[in-house]
């Protein structure tokens, strides 16, 4: 443990001792009593201390507990860096998707809808619709209550906007729904707040300063050389991923849909889009699986019926007879062509 402080190494001592030793520091009243009982005890009275003599020798490492703190941040911060990261990216995916992916499958309610409210000239020509609706398609019945609107959104995309249709090569237009349902998880505020505190903890470079100018030059080093390049690379990277953070395309998504905030809120909540979107991807694929199966099914059976078709009909090849009606009129041709 004491190697490990001094030499910022938490490869030899598991980063939990680490920090259990940190919380569990001595105080400095501790210390001082600790450090008097040395002085007026003899040795058989220093042999009974255990918790407190531990704590004595750590306390003689200089600057234990900037150094064990210096150990902890630069072993979380990596994972929490990766944990920003991940949330960012899957955000800025689903806006992405949402904002490319989905047009013809919009347009394609838009029409649907137009068309089951035709009879209605307020109704029957609308430019647009809320997003609040798309989770209800598949509540929407037909008379006999066979279907849906949404199973019938699904069957007539795939039938005629979709090429692939039952092959391999066949895309589910919509993102995935695990990816939309992460989405809806992320709280940017949360994200901010992480990214302030990871911004904070490394404004540390005056507690390396203290260690630096309170051990003897024997106990600087490599302690001084890591934590200034660790500094430097972390700062950018905070930097690079604020930077991301804020050029998160969720305001150009409520702007492309036409959002408006709900009823008491101020803004458009990023949790109540992303998770109206993920009830209709993740209806929308089961049904886009389900037809898409069947259109597979439908294309080997039609196969499988011409391939028996062809087999069916043999081809039988006759030898030309040399006296026979069409041997003598080929030669008749024959012989009229070369005059």
């Amino acid at each position: 443990t004491y190697s490990a402080v001094l030499m910022l190494d938490n490869s030899v001592v598991d980063l939990d001792a680490i920090e259990a030793l940190y919380e569990n520091r001595a105080q400095p009243e501790e210390l001082e009593r600790i450090r008097k009982h040395y002085e007026t005890s003899d040795e058989e009275h220093i042999k009974m201390l255990d918790k407190p003599e531990f704590l004595y020798e750590l306390s003689q490492i200089p600057e234990f507990s900037l150094r064990a703190h210096c150990i902890i941040l630069q072993s979380t911060f990596a994972d929490t860096i990766a944990s920003i990261k991940r949330k960012t990216e899957i955000v800025l995916r689903v806006c992405q998707l949402l904002g490319d992916s989905v047009r013809e499958v919009l347009g394609l309610v838009l029409a649907l809808g137009n068309y089951m409210n035709g009879g209605s000239r307020t109704r029957g020509q609308a430019d647009g619709f809320d997003l609040d609706i798309l989770p209800k398609l598949k509540d929407v019945k037909s008379k006999d209550n066979r279907i849906s609107l949404l199973d019938y959104v699904v069957s007539y995309y795939l039938h005629n906007h979709d090429e692939n249709a039952g092959t391999e090569d066949c895309i589910c237009p919509l993102p995935e729904p695990q990816d939309v349902f992460l989405a809806a998880q992320v709280k940017f505020e949360d994200l901010n707040r992480e990214l302030r505190k990871l911004g904070r903890d490394l404004a540390c470079e005056k507690d390396v300063q203290t260690v630096c100018s309170k051990s003897s030059q024997e106990y600087i080093h490599p302690f001084k050389e890591k934590m200034e390049a660790f500094i430097a690379k972390q700062n950018e990277q905070i930097t690079t991923d604020h930077h991301l953070l804020l050029s998160l395309k969720f305001r150009d998504l409520v702007s492309y849909f036409g959002l408006k905030p709900r009823s008491g809120e101020q803004d458009v909540l990023p949790g109540h889009v992303f998770m109206l979107w993920y009830e209709f991807c993740n209806d929308f694929k089961t049904r886009w699986k389900r037809e898409n199966k069947a259109i597979s099914k439908e294309l080997k059976e039609a196969q499988q019926s011409v391939r028996n078709i062809t087999a069916e009909k043999k081809v039988e090849t006759r030898r030309v007879h040399a006296n026979g009606l069409k041997e003598r009129l080929r030669l008749k041709e024959a012989s009229l062509s070369s005059t």
